[in-house]
């Protein structure tokens, strides 16, 4: 994975030691032509990176220790506020203010929770009972337009990986959704932070269309 001095004007993916660092880094190398991708757990490089990718793979709890252990807070939230941001799976949910997972706070910056699939509802049309996590290709549907969508169908499916799902207070921010047992959130959106809960790093064309739509896109 590649570092560099100079990480000015690179798109930087966060590394706190709990993401799927390697696929991502490589999918994004690969439609990010003639552009800087980096891997770092530097505070520095993330402030100064023009993009950056939060991915993550994990426990909230484990996952929130691992951002303040290695001071990378403070460099994170900067990047949520004022660059173009993707989080990727467990990286959209630390973004909320809570999590059942663990019953910890998450960093904050989008308002709502997030929420573990209720085991009671977890049944498909046939009555047939759903596991979790919910694991494999589903449907994400377009709750409305967004530069990251183009060119990629409403209903494209994605491939997941979670046992919980974000749930924010304002529907607004609401991009994309998916069932499993239950509707829930899959995509949000707010100003220049993009946040879905799969995995387009392993979700073959529409993954790449999306994240060659980040590399691209000026919020």
């Amino acid at each position: 994975m590649a570092t560099v001095s100079s990480p000015s004007g690179a798109i930087v993916v966060v590394d706190y030691g709990m993401g799927n660092l390697r696929s991502v880094w490589q999918a994004l190398a690969r439609v990010a032509v003639g552009r800087q991708v980096l891997v770092s757990s530097d505070p520095a490089v993330v402030s100064a990176a023009e993009r950056v990718v939060f991915p993550g793979q994990g426990a909230m709890p484990d996952c929130m220790h691992e951002i303040d252990r290695r001071g990378l807070r403070p460099a994170v939230l900067d990047a949520a506020r004022n660059k173009p941001f993707l989080g990727i799976c467990i990286g959209q949910q630390m973004l909320f203010e809570h999590s059942e997972e663990g019953d910890v706070p998450g960093l904050g910056v989008i308002a709502g929770t997030v929420r573990r699939f209720p085991s009671a509802r977890m049944f498909d049309a046939a009555g047939n009972q759903l596991k979790v996590p919910h694991m494999g290709w589903n449907e994400v549907q377009h709750s409305r337009q967004h530069a990251l969508w183009k060119g990629i169908a409403d209903g494209a499916r994605f491939y997941f990986v979670h046992s919980y799902f974000v749930a924010p207070d304002d529907d607004d921010c609401v991009v994309g959704t998916t069932a499993y047992g239950v509707p829930f959130t899959s995509a949000v959106a707010r100003d220049n932070i993009f946040a879905i809960q799969c995995h387009p790093e392993k979700s073959a064309v529409d993954g790449l269309a999306l994240l060659a739509n980040f590399v691209a896109w000026k919020p």
